[in-house]
């Protein structure tokens, strides 16, 4: 093991209340009613424009993705929900052991700069967001990018996300895939790790539990 590879969103930092919330108002206007927390999850967003394509008209697009960048912002300091227990402890030990860090997740650009201005999660060696990619996950591609840039074999990677898509992301591109819980509620855990279990993920309850699977002190 070489580099440990993070999601972001429901990984390292609270975001859902946040995310459901930019989103409906984002394309209330141009949809003409209000989505469900339900709604929106049914349609899997693994990015802002994959979700906003899938549910605006396409001459839209634009005006509607601008109008999610204001809505995130404007809403960022009664909705985000900091980064989760135990992270910074987390990061320090793989830092502390000298591996390569990075972030790959579907967040854009614009979104990470809005976030990380109010949370420290320290400095990562690779940042891969949607801008930078192909296609969302489950495509492998911003996995592979970010191993390229760290110029390490994809089989010295770990890649530790919380969602069905990111396990089968690393599997494509040949990555340890770790499942991590913590934002998972405990009544809907089990069923959820059952279904990433099959995936061949490793599953973790807690960031010290993560820091245990890689042999991290701390």
């Amino acid at each position: 093991m070489k580099a440990v590879l993070f999601d972001l969103d429901g990984t390292l930092v609270g975001t859902k209340a946040l995310y459901m919330e930019a989103y409906r108002t984002a394309v209330r206007p141009y949809i003409r009613r209000d989505m469900s927390d339900d709604d929106i999850m049914a349609l899997r967003p693994t990015s802002e424009s994959a979700f906003l394509r899938a549910v605006v008209a396409a001459e839209d697009l634009e005006r509607c993705l601008s109008d999610f960048y204001d809505a995130y912002g404007s809403l960022h300091a009664d909705l985000f929900e900091g980064v989760y227990e135990g992270i910074p402890e987390l990061l320090g030990a793989v830092r502390g052991a000298g591996l390569a860090t990075g972030i790959v997740t579907g967040k854009s650009r614009r979104a990470w700069e809005i976030t990380s201005a109010v949370c420290a999660l320290g400095p990562f060696d690779v940042l891969v967001f949607d801008d930078d990619v192909r296609a969302p996950k489950p495509d492998p591609h911003g996995l592979e990018r970010a191993m390229e840039v760290l110029g390490l074999d994809p089989r010295d990677g770990v890649y530790v996300g919380d969602t069905l898509s990111d396990m089968e992301a690393a599997k494509a591109a040949r990555l340890r895939p770790v499942a991590a819980l913590w934002a998972r509620p405990e009544a809907l855990r089990a069923e959820y790790a059952s279904r990433l279990e099959k995936e061949g993920a490793e599953l973790v309850e807690s960031p010290a539990d993560l820091r245990a699977l890689l042999g991290l002190a701390g």
